[in-house]
């Protein structure tokens, strides 16, 4: 059974080399709609995926990762002021 979530998720890295790691691993999974703030529509298993490649890189004493997956209903109660939309791909293919 295929399982959609969108996943937003954001982070506070203080080492640079590590946070540009991190950046370009999630941007491999979602769109970057924030600095530090990715959106993407994942299966359940490319979030745990995407999940276990990211925590290799964060430190519990030091850094911060916020995952969030929406539900169906939360989805469409998201709202975008300014530029930018919200992520809608349902084909999202990992490289």
């Amino acid at each position: 059974m295929l399982i959609r979530v969108l996943f937003t998720g954001s982070y506070d890295i203080v080492d640079n080399k590590k946070r540009n790691k991190i950046a370009n691993l999630l941007k491999d999974y979602g769109e970057r709609v924030q600095y530090s703030v990715f959106e993407a529509n994942l299966t359940k298993n490319m979030l745990d995926r995407m999940r276990q490649e990211v925590l290799e890189y964060i430190s519990h004493e030091e850094d911060s990762l916020r995952i969030y997956t929406l539900c169906e209903g939360c989805q469409k109660k998201v709202e975008v002021y300014g530029i930018g939309k919200v992520t809608e791909d349902e084909d999202v293919i990992v490289v």
